[in-house]
């Protein structure tokens, strides 16, 4: 059993930007070496997010418009009484999305649906640096 593990660095707007990091996984993944077994893409911070959907402009825009329902920039957030930095928002909406997703790799190809890309979502409200953690066990 191998593990091999890799590093993705993204430049983000924060505001709830969507990345579509599929194919930068899928290059990890082939570079690896390991034909079948389980990748686990992991975005390290608390206000950032991985998932999948369909990456086209109306999901991306229908998403952001969700996010901004179930947590909302302007309320009151205990968070941002205690630190006074604006963005217990993007707490919220990064733990009701989850840091990480994982995928099985067959063959060498990492299994995804026809229309899934697997995306990153930076929620925070400033612009920031990133790093996505891609982690591949199999043999």
């Amino acid at each position: 059993m191998a593990v091999q593990t890799g590093y993705l660095k993204y430049g983000t707007t924060g505001d709830s930007q969507i990345i579509d990091i599929t194919e930068d996984v899928i290059g990890l993944v082939s570079s690896s070496g390991i034909g079948n077994g389980i990748v686990t893409v992991f975005a390290a911070g608390s206000t950032v997010a991985v998932t999948t959907l369909e990456y086209e402009p109306g999901l991306i825009h229908d998403l952001q418009q969700a996010l901004e329902r179930i947590a909302p920039l302007d309320i009151e957030y205990k968070h941002n009484e205690r630190w006074h930095d604006g963005n217990g928002h993007s707490h919220v909406r990064a733990s009701l999305l989850g840091q990480s997703e994982s995928f099985p790799l067959i063959d060498g190809r990492l299994l995804l649906g026809t229309w899934q890309q697997i995306i990153f979502i930076d929620l925070d409200n400033k612009p920031r640096s990133r790093k996505v953690v891609v982690q591949m066990v199999g043999e």
